[in-house]
């Protein structure tokens, strides 16, 4: 079940799963489903992934620290992003906007 609301000029849409049964692949494959859904020729601009504590791009989260904005988003956001795919409450996150002018 997807629960859409913003996520400043993103549209955020969260994904309910079981983060426990879910690894990043599945995930991204779930958020880029979607993704195809609602953004034309999706282009992936960041993501996160809680468990394994990674993110790219890697080290957007140690220059925006003390934000209450996470830096994978931020990345997104002042790169065009127009969606945030939550997957399982946070579990894993990805950010896209259209390819538009890159293809």
């Amino acid at each position: 079940m997807a629960v859409c609301q913003s996520e400043g000029d993103m549209e955020r849409v969260m994904i309910e799963a079981d983060g426990a049964a879910l690894d990043f692949n599945h995930a991204k494959r779930m958020a880029d489903a979607l993704a195809a859904e609602r953004v034309e020729e999706p282009l992936l601009l960041s993501w996160y992934d809680r468990a394994r504590d990674l993110e790219s791009p890697a080290g957007v989260n140690e220059c925006h620290r003390h934000c209450a904005t996470p830096g994978y988003v931020a990345y997104a956001e002042n790169r065009g992003g127009t969606l945030l795919v939550d997957v399982a409450r946070g579990a894993y996150v990805f950010c896209y906007r259209p390819l538009g002018e890159f293809a």
